[in-house]
């Protein structure tokens, strides 16, 4: 599996005469063969962290996880944003640091590839990662 990052420099001119800014685009490619990983983005409150699938497929590992409280948060594998498929792999464990989660051993994470924190009384995404 190839994960791509791509970093933004910006790069400003300390003259007065030139108020313009250079962007550069460095293209890093990784290769990771044996695991799905994604990176929460925040939707409706700050989440942050690392998603990981282990060789094996049946560890869903939470690294360096952040997210805010709500009155009842679960953990969701869903096929999109839109949580219209998905299956939950619990109540949240935890709001700040490492945690695991038994996968299902029929998921297919090609299709169920989005880990959502979802707030079930409100039906909120709180944050999402893609794995890939």
């Amino acid at each position: 599996m190839k994960f791509r990052f791509i970093i933004l420099l910006l790069l400003s001119s300390c003259s007065s005469n030139d108020d313009s800014a250079d962007i550069v685009e460095e293209d890093t490619v990784l290769e990771n063969e044996d695991n799905f990983t994604g990176i929460f983005i925040d939707v409706t409150h700050p989440t942050s962290g690392t998603a990981t699938v282990n060789a094996e497929k049946t560890t869903l590992e939470l690294t360096n996880f952040k997210s805010d409280d709500g009155p009842l948060l679960e953990l969701y594998l869903t096929t999109g944003l839109d949580v219209s498929n998905y299956v939950s792999l619990g109540v949240l464990k935890g709001l700040d640091g490492n945690y695991s989660y038994t996968l299902p051993t029929d998921i297919d994470l090609e299709t169920y590839n989005h880990v959502i924190v979802w707030c079930v009384e409100f039906s909120v995404n709180f944050g999402y990662a893609i794995l890939k």
